[in-house]
């Protein structure tokens, strides 16, 4: 077992782990410009085009920030034979990820979002995707590909996205695995699949998430919020909780029954977009390197802190993250 460190030494460990990441991959990209005019054919802005940036994103955004912070990455996932599929494996692979758990199959679309920006106003998104589940000859491959990834994994995370890599016999598979070898299971929940995640060491889920996972109205207040956390931790025997509520900070319930808030780190936000990846890998890399639970929240929080002052999909660095943390302690 790993000793319990403080905040530095645990940083330091991150470089040491190797993250298994199961989940759903995406292509994000970015194309920039100015608008000059208006088009002749419809009331539309015309962007003239200056730049074309692609990266991961999806379950590949926490591999981004897994890898940021140093530690090494898998990823098992499934994308289509597509020019698409091409293009994030290359973006993966340029990030020093290794790819070979990922499926690539004729048969699939490899998820992408096109965003066009013009002076960083987002003008339009297009969306290329499938959310079937898998076909069940793929889902058993991945699980094979799963089985071999795990054996030399300190975490494991499951990023849900809801577009068809995470099945209930994938989920299921995954936490069978990653319980007979002793593996934490850190998950980025996808409110229609809750009761997939029973068991595992933390999801981290917004508001939104968990009052919908459990298919609650929201209501107002602590004691709600509470009532919630303790409701979520034993309906799925969770051994935590970590509930993300963006500007109130995070509170953490604990299957002991401990509950305790982590106030939001006082800075400018800029953009919220990719925050819970950014969380939900930080959980991962301190709970690998033998940190309490609490103490993992603590630097996810920060790190959440750190990336919401960038603009766009962020992640943070272990520098970064270490400033961050000698100025919450200031």
């Amino acid at each position: 077992m790993v000793k319990r460190r403080g905040p530095d030494a645990l940083l330091d460990l991150f470089p040491k782990r190797r993250v298994l990441v199961v989940g759903d991959l995406m292509l994000d990209q970015f194309v920039r410009g100015k608008v000059g005019r208006i088009s002749p054919e419809a009331p539309v802005p015309v962007v003239a085009v200056s730049e074309d940036s692609w990266m991961p994103g999806g379950a590949g955004n926490v591999c981004c920030n897994l890898a940021a912070l140093g530690a090494s990455v898998s990823l098992v996932s499934a994308i289509g034979a597509d020019a698409a599929g091409g293009q994030l494996l290359a973006e993966l692979r340029a990030r020093g990820m290794d790819t070979s758990p990922i499926l690539s199959d004729p048969t699939l679309i490899t998820t992408q979002k096109c965003r066009i920006v013009a002076e960083h106003q987002q003008v339009v998104r297009v969306d290329r995707e499938s959310s079937h589940p898998l076909p069940a000859a793929l889902q058993r491959e991945l699980l094979e590909r799963l089985g071999r990834a795990v054996l030399q994994s300190d975490a494991l995370v499951i990023s849900d996205y809801g577009k068809g890599v995470v099945t209930r016999a994938v989920a299921h598979g995954a936490l069978r695995a990653a319980r007979k070898h002793g593996v934490p299971v850190i998950v980025d929940p996808k409110v229609e699949h809750f009761k997939l995640y029973k068991g595992v060491d933390c999801i981290t889920p917004n508001m939104a998430e968990a009052w919908g996972g459990m298919r609650l109205t929201p209501k107002a207040g602590e004691e709600a919020v509470r009532a919630l956390g303790r409701r979520i931790l034993k309906s799925l025997r969770l051994r935590s909780l970590l509930l993300t509520r963006s500007e109130k900070g995070m509170t953490l319930f604990e299957a002991g029954g401990a509950i305790r808030h982590i106030p939001a780190r006082s800075r400018e936000v800029f953009d919220v977009t990719g925050a819970g990846d950014t969380v939900v890998a930080v959980m991962a890399l301190a709970l690998a390197s033998g940190a309490k639970l609490f103490e993992a929240a603590i630097l996810a929080n920060a790190a959440a802190g750190v990336v919401v002052g960038k603009l766009g999909t962020a992640t943070t660095t272990r520098e970064e993250l270490r400033a961050a943390l000698a100025e919450g302690a200031a």
